[in-house]
């Protein structure tokens, strides 16, 4: 959204999940596992990475390379009396203006929202300092540790001659990488969510909080939503038309705003910050809510189009990104990527 560029990490997973049900099948037992390396090490190209999401998304047309399906909506952000005691973060010392979109996981504009995969929650915070960006997915946890790793998740999901993914390809890549599959098993594991104002989202990655006092702190952000998880049946979901959460969120913010807890989940000794496949057990960790994120109407989309979205260089003074994380790291130059190929 400002400042930086369009968007390639957040809601990739879904792109990729939705992109084939292979995505999301565990190994077989006697995968061939050693045709396939562990591809957690060793750079890749996040230009590169970003086309070989658009083949695998069909190469449409002006639409992003995930998250391609979206709402855009404007709201506030109101600081709790915690929030100024972990980060000196301007935009956490009163109230700010917002601009969020809602999207479903993919490069499908026109993805099913009864689709099992993740749905984004992009969050811009609008401050006269400038922006603070983030983008949150529906899990805790992202599919890859590495950009490499990333690119060879892609790459073994791409249609052959046939038109079809090699099965065995995506097998053997799975039983060498089986952190790639945490996501898939996490969003397969629950049900579809009724409403995006009813699902938690996640920033995947550790951020370092400083307050006034030179303080850090490591924590994961999460937004949690003031109406409760919102879930569909199984006969609710076959009920449903293919494109439900826009009326629904129309009826919902015509009733009042629509409201998240914004919460810091505070990291301890050991907490991993580099591997972003990792979840963090949130069972036993203290929390602190930062303030309340209440979205109040919603606002064409080409507001949310025409931004330019960096989440790693969007973050003011008070709030840093992990050094640590490769997938972080990559993410301002596929966002970029991704921009440039979707405005061409």
């Amino acid at each position: 959204m400002s400042n930086g560029i369009a968007r390639i990490c957040t809601t990739l997973t879904a792109c990729l999940l939705a992109g084939t049900a292979l995505a999301q099948t565990p190994p077989a037992a006697g995968a061939p596992a050693a045709q396939a390396k562990p591809a957690s090490a060793g750079e890749a190209d996040p230009q590169v990475i970003v086309e070989k999401m658009f083949t695998l998304g069909g190469n449409r047309k002006g639409v992003r390379a995930s998250g391609a399906k979206g709402m855009c909506a404007k709201g506030t952000f109101t600081p709790s009396a915690e929030a100024a005691s972990l980060s000196k973060a301007p935009h956490f010392a009163k109230t700010t203006p917002m601009t969020v979109r809602f999207s479903m996981g993919g490069g499908n504009p026109n993805i099913s929202d009864k689709t099992k995969t993740t749905r984004g929650f992009a969050l811009e915070f609008e401050d006269s300092s400038g922006p603070m960006l983030f983008y949150f997915i529906s899990a805790p946890v992202f599919f890859a540790k590495t950009p490499a790793q990333m690119l060879e998740f892609v790459e073994v999901r791409l249609p052959g001659a046939d038109g079809k993914p090699d099965a065995e390809k995506i097998k053997a890549f799975t039983a060498a990488n089986p952190e790639t599959t945490r996501q898939a098993a996490w969003i397969n594991a629950r049900p579809v969510p009724a409403s995006f104002a009813g699902v938690d989202y996640w920033g995947v990655q550790a951020y370092t909080l400083t307050n006034k006092a030179g303080k850090a702190t490591i924590v994961k952000l999460k937004a949690v939503p003031g109406a409760g998880q919102l879930n569909l049946s199984e006969d609710e979901l076959k009920a449903k038309p293919d494109n439900f959460y826009g009326d629904e969120l129309k009826e919902r913010l015509a009733k009042g705003p629509v409201a998240f807890d914004f919460v810091a989940i505070l990291g301890e000794a050991g907490d991993p910050t580099n591997d972003s496949t990792v979840m963090w057990p949130e069972e036993t960790r203290k929390t602190t809510k930062l303030g309340t994120i209440s979205v109040t109407a919603l606002q064409d989309n080409t507001v949310c189009d025409g931004k330019n979205s960096d989440p790693v260089n969007s973050l003011p003074e008070g709030v840093a990104g992990p050094a640590n994380d490769p997938i972080f790291q990559a993410r301002a130059a596929g966002y970029a990527a991704s921009r440039v190929r979707r405005t061409q």
